[in-house]
């Protein structure tokens, strides 16, 4: 590659990262967690005198103002958010996250492509793959793919939300780990 290629390639990287900033699980828990702190200080606050009666409940809708928030269509249904944040539980490719193709590298060499332009602090010569060490089964009416390490859990499988759109370039446990909390993968940035 000629250094204008790689000036374009690193600028490109640096506008994806940029426009993935909005959307990294940082953002999500500070938003999620400022949004519950607003639900719970606002049922607080009902009564307070906001819209010129004290008897109006902080969530009454001002149709005087046409940008003011409408109430919800449907009232919400959970009580509580529990976060789980397990450093040093099983991986979610043993619990959660099914992997038919992982199954078939099992034992072989790990396929160029997955190694390519990246470089691995621990990892010398070519790695074998290891895949799933349990069965996985479609569990409940979502059709949820659960490891067999997880047998009551799987009786809740409909009662769970997954979130399995998180992406990272982040392989290691202490950058990607940093990277959730803080949405940088480097300590003191």
């Amino acid at each position: 590659m000629t250094k204008k290629e790689l000036n374009n390639d690193r600028i490109a990287r640096e506008a994806q990262m940029k426009s993935l900033e909005w959307v990294t699980r940082r953002h999500f828990l500070k938003d999620s967690i400022t949004g519950m702190g607003a639900l719970a200080f606002g049922s607080l606050l009902t009564g307070c005198d906001f819209f010129g009666s004290k008897d109006a409940p902080l969530n009454a809708f001002n149709s005087n103002n046409p940008l003011a928030a409408h109430p919800p269509m449907f009232p919400g249904k959970a009580k509580a958010v529990i976060y789980l944040h397990m450093a040093g539980a099983p991986s979610q490719l043993e619990l959660f996250d099914y992997k038919p193709e992982l199954l078939k590298l099992d034992g072989k060499e790990c396929p160029p492509s997955l190694l390519e332009g990246k470089r691995f602090a621990f990892i010398q010569g070519v790695p074998k793959m290891l895949g799933p060490q349990a069965a996985f089964k479609q569990r409940g009416q979502s059709g949820a793919w659960i490891s067999d390490h997880l047998p009551h859990f799987a009786t809740v499988a409909d009662e769970v939300s997954f979130l399995k759109a998180v992406k990272t370039d982040q392989f290691n446990h202490a950058p990607a780990q940093l990277l959730m909390h803080t949405g940088g993968a480097r300590l003191g940035r």
